[in-house]
């Protein structure tokens, strides 16, 4: 299947925010207007999808309403990109309702990150439309610590050349949607090179919410892993035996041989899951040891994150004491 790149966004464009997994309502007014006002200062315009208030006692809409409001986004004309509201759990419940014909004849930018990379890993599998794991609009309501989720945003949807995932400064864990004012922020140590394996490795990005990712196994949207580049991350509420189940649960799928590298997101403290921890699980899979693998990545369930295609094209180098993550085709 043919890759299709959706065309870039920039200065201008129409942005439609959607909620395919849980509603906007969950979202306080105050943050939904400091997410607002940054829109209209990096000079992108905003519409909302008919149904992103409703909220059921999943805290999310019906089929239908999501649908809708997918297929609407898609099939209007004057919008550039799509944004998810926020995470959630239901993404998946779509995924034998979408019309994938209208999707690949309307290529456009869907971007946000955890159960939204369903959606995006889906769309590709069945069409070739690179999506994006990337920040939410939800998440644009923060007020502190956004820069290098921002510039990263438009690194990868604005502008068409390579660029590297380089480290951020600081990270932060903390619940900032709940109090702006007081955050914490950590000094980031940088990448953690688990299995050292030099040279250059190139391949085709999935992945995206390890847990969500799993979810997929063995239904018609579940991606190839030949020569790919897998990233994922993970939730605080996981556990090290279900992420060590999920992570072998995914080795075990066919073509996973032919994965070229893993990039694991940083994972939130609260998970228990250690570099060391995290080195001796990786360590016990022999498929990976011929791989490069890499932690602490600026992407998932803390901020910042860093904005990537699935679909697109990675190139992971490894060399002495240094290493790089360059998105080559996005």
């Amino acid at each position: 299947m043919k890759t299709i790149y959706p065309p870039k966004i920039g200065s201008g464009a129409h942005i439609r925010v959607i909620a395919p997994a849980r509603s906007l309502g969950l979202i306080s007014p105050e943050n939904i207007g400091v997410a607002k006002a940054l829109f209209d200062q990096i000079g992108l315009q905003l519409s909302f999808g008919r149904h992103v208030h409703e909220k059921d006692e999943f805290n999310s809409s019906s089929v239908e309403s999501r649908i809708t409001d997918l297929h609407e986004a898609f099939a209007d004309k004057s919008v550039n990109g799509i944004l998810s509201v926020i995470g959630g759990y239901n993404s998946g419940q779509l995924l034998g309702h979408i019309d994938y014909r209208l999707i690949a004849a309307n290529p456009k930018t869907l971007c946000g990150f955890s159960d939204i990379t369903t959606l995006s890993n889906a769309i590709y599998a069945k069409t070739g439309l690179v999506g994006y794991s990337g920040p939410h609009f939800s998440s644009f309501g923060m007020k502190k610590g956004f820069e290098y989720t921002l510039d990263s945003f438009r690194q990868c949807l604005f502008d068409a050349e390579p660029y590297t995932l380089v480290p951020s400064k600081e990270w932060s864990d903390d619940p900032w949607f709940s109090d702006q004012e007081y955050r914490t922020f950590t000094r980031n140590e940088g990448h953690c090179v688990i299995n050292k394996v030099e040279g250059a490795f190139e391949g085709t990005i999935v992945g995206g919410h390890l847990g969500s990712f799993a979810l997929l196994q063995g239904t018609p949207y579940w991606p190839s892993l030949k020569n790919s580049i897998v990233m994922v991350e993970e939730v605080e509420t996981t556990k090290p035996e279900i992420w060590d189940q999920r992570l072998q649960s995914l080795l075990h799928q066919e073509e996973a041989d032919q994965i070229q590298a893993v990039l694991i997101g940083r994972i939130p403290p609260n998970a228990g899951i250690s570099i060391e921890m995290l080195s001796k699980i990786i360590k016990s899979k022999d498929i990976l040891g011929k791989i490069p693998v890499i932690a602490n990545v600026d992407f998932g369930h803390t901020t910042p994150i860093a904005t990537y295609p699935i679909g697109g094209h990675c190139r992971v180098c490894i060399s002495g004491r240094e290493s790089e993550i360059c998105i080559v085709k996005h």
